[in-house]
């Protein structure tokens, strides 16, 4: 009778921990809704962009270029070009990068989307401030994103080309980092 006492005092305060951690965890899981797809933190980057029709153009080219692995893995943040964004390329751009002979720079361009570590958008706008109006951050390609704060109080970053884009969604947690959605594809000046 004592030991059936102990197992079953053993089960109901093995059950309240239990509780208690799925509890904690529940809450330290952020989940958003980025326009009809949730995201929750406790995923990686490929795994929140796959589940997003969104995205789809996004994860071919990063497919192609044989970056998946690397994306899913470190601390990074992630200015990800939606759907909308791949259309705005002049026609025949994105047909040419996935083709193998272009490769280098396909992965050059999805490089060109990511920064070492995890930068939020306060630690952007903190760096926008301190540089009287813009910061520059160096990509993991090797090459610059200007931000700057526009009238509407949007952030717009503009590529080594002169290029900009409009970061729409800002602090989009993941479980490798932070996920930024951008309206036009940052294009990185051309390797010679």
């Amino acid at each position: 009778m004592k030991r059936l006492i102990t197992i079953l005092l053993f089960f109901n305060v093995s059950m309240a921990f239990a509780q208690k951690a799925d509890s904690v965890l529940a809450k330290t899981v952020k989940v958003k809704n980025v326009d009809g797809t949730l995201m929750a933190s406790s995923k990686d980057l490929i795994d929140n962009l796959s589940a997003s029709p969104q995205f789809t153009t996004l994860v071919k080219v990063i497919n192609v270029a044989g970056l998946t692995e690397n994306l899913k893995t470190g601390t990074i943040t992630f200015f990800a070009p939606t759907n909308q964004a791949f259309d705005k390329l002049p026609t025949g751009v994105l047909d040419t990068l996935l083709l193998p002979a272009h490769k280098a720079a396909l992965i050059n361009l999805v490089n060109y989307h990511t920064l070492q570590g995890r930068v939020t958008s306060k630690d952007i706008e903190r760096q926008i401030k301190a540089g009287n109006g813009q910061a520059t951050f160096t990509t993991l390609a090797g090459g610059t994103l200007t931000a700057r704060i526009n009238e509407n109080r949007n952030i717009v970053l503009t590529d080594d080309n002169g290029g900009q884009s409009i970061v729409t969604r800002l602090d989009i947690d993941q479980s490798n980092g932070i996920l930024f959605v951008i309206n036009a594809v940052l294009q990185p000046k051309a390797k010679q």
